[in-house]
């Protein structure tokens, strides 16, 4: 008798110790998403929605977390911080979720961020850029990303030697992405003895910004870069031309420059516009080339750096859930930082520097777009296409 007790007792603790890590269980394991899904910035949403579904999709078929399934719970932050932070917070409360991604605007992500920290929930964001979010010590905050201050990384050595200009304008939306990023680039100008002639910010969504360019022109810099999302980024362009503006070159600071629809927005007035970019289809991370030819079978439409953001982040925290001893958002968040994988985006390990906390540190590019097609022009060792520089003026194109 006592030894068929203490074989049900192995058995009750083995069931037990099961449990806690999951062998049991064979529920889906729910990580929650927060993206716009619709209002203004809804493209960049879809294309992170689509590439994290695509991600899920791979990791279920091979398998999941040791034989569980991940199941992603997606709310539409709508591009409205109370609205993203109402939504984590059904995630955490009602959903009961172990784990967060996503976050695209700065402003949402950075309300998500503080409600992540305070309900100690770990949250990977993929693309909220504003520096701050990884520098206020939260150690429930990761990004896989580089921030807005490390975009113009490749720009600054292009700039310093081919270009070689002496003053530059700086327009930006009045975001928290665009307020941190012409901040930030604005001092490493100076701290480059290129002049800031302008910063000047205006109101995303604007359909005239004809009086902003006149200023600008009026001003003659050498170097015009714009931080700017989707439609913005196309009649900022579009009024240039229309104005017969030609400084040496124009340069996007990333965010809608790079999408597919900005040079079908802006047609003509697109080419051999400049921006940092923070990753392509032809960089030698395995499974680039791969998940973007399989968004364009599955979409019909070419991704970009948001969507790889998206793809490499369901993978780092199906990663971090694979290495758990259990199924906590403590025993995520520690097996987060930890994290020292290769990725379709690139090599994810979150470090400390400076003033930043858990943050990925990668390499940024330098993209032109050429005859309808985003080439990678610096550095030169990942060049698809030689930059086009001198830039011809409009009427000689």
């Amino acid at each position: 008798m006592r030894t068929g007790t203490c074989i049900l007792s192995m058995v009750v603790a083995c069931l037990m110790i099961g449990l806690s890590i999951g062998w049991a269980d064979n529920s889906p394991i729910k990580v929650g998403v927060v993206l716009p899904l619709t209002g203004d910035q809804a493209k960049f949403g879809e294309i992170e929605k689509n590439s994290l579904l695509m991600g899920l999709e791979e990791i279920n078929k091979a398998g999941g977390v040791n034989g569980r399934m991940i199941e992603l719970l997606i709310e539409d932050d709508t591009g409205k911080p109370d609205v993203g932070r109402s939504a984590v917070e059904k995630l955490i409360s009602q959903d009961k979720v172990v784990a967060l991604t996503g976050g695209y605007s700065s402003a949402v992500t950075y309300a998500v961020c503080a409600v992540a920290q305070q309900r100690k929930v770990p949250f990977l964001v993929s693309t909220g850029s504003a520096d701050k979010m990884t520098e206020q010590g939260w150690d429930y905050v990761f990004r896989i990303a580089p921030p807005v201050s490390e975009y113009p990384k490749a720009l600054n050595s292009f700039l310093a030697e081919i270009v070689k200009p002496r003053s530059v304008a700086i327009l930006h939306e009045n975001t928290l992405f665009g307020q941190s990023g012409a901040k930030e680039f604005a001092e490493q100008c100076e701290k480059a003895g290129i002049k800031v002639l302008i910063k000047d910010g205006y109101e995303s969504g604007a359909v005239d910004f004809k009086p902003l360019l006149i200023k600008v022109k009026a001003a003659k810099p050498d170097l015009v870069y714009m931080i700017s999302y989707e439609m913005d980024a196309a009649l900022l362009m579009v009024q240039s031309k229309e104005l017969n503006f030609n400084p040496k070159l124009f340069v996007g600071g990333g965010g809608g420059f790079t999408l597919p629809e900005f040079a079908k927005n802006a047609g003509d007035a697109a080419e051999l516009v400049f921006s940092a970019d923070l990753w392509s289809a032809h960089l030698p991370y395995p499974g680039a080339k791969e998940y973007s030819e399989n968004f364009q079978k599955r979409f019909g439409s070419a991704t970009e750096y948001h969507g790889a953001e998206a793809y490499g982040s369901i993978y780092v925290v199906a990663d971090a859930l694979k290495r758990a001893k259990e199924y906590t958002p403590a025993a995520v968040r520690d097996c987060l930082a930890s994290t020292d994988m290769m990725t379709a985006f690139g090599p994810v390990k979150f470090v400390s520097y400076g003033k930043k906390k858990q943050q990925n540190a990668l390499p940024t590019y330098l993209v032109q777009w050429q005859k309808g097609i985003l080439e990678t022009v610096w550095p030169r060792n990942v060049a698809t296409k030689r930059y086009i520089f001198p830039i011809p003026e409009w009427t000689q194109r």
